[in-house]
């Protein structure tokens, strides 16, 4: 069975998390402040070359080994035990239910026979991972497994580029495993600590929407829509007509025109809120709920000054713009400014680096 490389338990601290998305990695190394308090020791992001990631798919493995290796030199940390994610599409999960009780052994023996029925490709193509998850609900004689496979190459992608750049990749979890981590913190920061409540996290990055809704820690919906940061960048290379560096690099330093908020940002926003809109009506008409209490935007464009208002405005939803270190303590590297206008871009690489804590 191919337990080779675990894509849920650690088996060495300390790690940082390395999050490889389409357009950067970001990495973020927390440390333990007592009392159960978690401390940011520091992070960094670190763009990628045009086309390095496409679609999730290391395409230019030397390009991002190299912003790995700038990243790490960067932040300034001793530390080369990094937590890995797989995009979610890469991934195949579903939960079982077994039998309480068993050996090890004869848990991999049912669980190899179960992910058989599932999975689309030969078993010896695969990285295949277990985590029991608890008692069953039907049942106390039963207990519910999580399996995780994902096709061999996806996984040695992303150890071969953490090993170019001289780290050793001790987990691979999964993108949205990783999200939620990070988004239980920020749950916190909600009127009763977001109980009860219907909560849509909304993740614009480069190229994709991720919306996945969430009910007491349960996700109880996942969407993904083709919108991004990108569609604004390609319009300040058409309006001002620059090539895409330029246009990255004069969108982020806000050396464009006056003209820019109004005609080019503005309805960027509002067509971001759109599709927040658009999304959350999906969800209503395939599901039982009809409401959402509240709007999370995290991901890149989440930085945005001004976007939060505007989806709260298009879709009536109180929101919130992700922030999973407000309640950490921050060690005297991470500049809080800064910090506050990354954090929502970090959410991956922050729940990755959540897992040197895990028991």
């Amino acid at each position: 069975m191919s337990l080779d490389f675990s894509l849920f338990n650690p088996k060495a601290r300390p790690l940082f998390g390395l999050d490889v998305s389409s357009s950067s990695i970001k990495m973020v190394e927390l440390g333990d402040a007592g009392k159960g308090n978690v401390r940011i020791e520091r992070y960094a992001i670190e763009t990628l070359p045009r086309d390095a990631v496409v679609d999730g798919n290391i395409t230019n493995l030397e390009a991002v080994a190299e912003a790995v290796r700038r990243g790490w030199k960067r932040m300034g940390t001793t530390t080369k035990h990094v937590a890995m994610a797989l995009p979610s599409a890469a991934v195949i999960t579903k939960k079982i239910i077994v039998p309480a009780g068993q050996r090890e052994l004869d848990l991999e023996v049912q669980v190899e026979s179960e992910a058989n029925q599932y999975i689309p490709f030969a078993l010896d193509e695969v990285n295949l991972d277990f985590q029991v998850i608890g008692p069953a609900p039907s049942s106390p004689d039963e207990v519910e497994v999580l399996i995780a496979a994902s096709r061999k190459e996806k996984v040695e992608d992303r150890v071969a580029v953490a090993e170019a750049a001289g780290l050793r990749p001790l987990v691979m979890d999964v993108e949205s495993y990783a999200a939620q981590a990070a988004f239980e913190l920020i749950e916190r920061q909600l009127p009763q600590g977001g109980k009860n409540q219907i909560i849509a996290l909304v993740d614009v990055g480069a190229n994709v929407m991720n919306v996945t809704v969430f009910r007491n820690d349960q996700q109880v919906y996942v969407r993904e829509q083709s919108f991004g940061g990108n569609l604004l960048t390609q319009e300040v290379m058409r309006q001002y007509g620059m090539n895409i560096d330029d246009a990255e690099i004069a969108k982020r330093g806000g050396s464009l025109p006056e003209n820019y908020e109004s005609e080019i940002l503005r309805p960027f926003l509002d067509n971001l809120a759109l599709e927040a809109s658009r999304a959350l009506q999906f969800f209503f008409t395939s599901t039982q709920y009809n409401q959402v209490d509240h709007i999370v935007l995290a991901g890149g464009c989440a930085v945005i000054p001004g976007v939060g208002e505007v989806v709260a405005g298009r879709t009536q939803v109180s929101t919130l713009i992700a922030n999973p270190f407000a309640d950490m303590s921050l060690s005297q590297r991470v500049k809080p400014k800064g910090l506050a206008s990354d954090a929502p871009s970090l959410m991956i690489a922050c729940g990755l680096a959540l897992r040197r804590f895990d028991q």
